[in-house]
């Protein structure tokens, strides 16, 4: 989750676990959790951004470093701009 945004919504970026040429993916391993985990290594997509309400939300995986929160903010921010 990047923000909790005003309301129901939350905005979010995609989490595969397969690789692409997606030169922005960011890589995401166990060791990135502070608590939590994904069942195999994947990757984030920080050009994948949507909104989705809170209430379709099942379950939350994990709480990843903040450094890799910035990483990807960073990503995003670079990109837009």
């Amino acid at each position: 989750m990047l923000a909790d945004l005003i309301g129901d919504d939350l905005l979010l970026c995609q989490i595969t676990s397969q690789s692409s040429k997606d030169i922005h993916a960011v890589p995401l391993s166990i060791t990135d959790f502070l608590n939590g985990s994904l069942p195999v290594d994947s990757f984030i997509r920080p050009m994948r951004l949507f909104t989705a309400d809170k209430n379709i939300v099942i379950r939350k995986a994990g709480l990843l470093r903040a450094k890799l929160v910035d990483d990807v903010t960073r990503t995003i921010v670079r990109v837009i701009q």
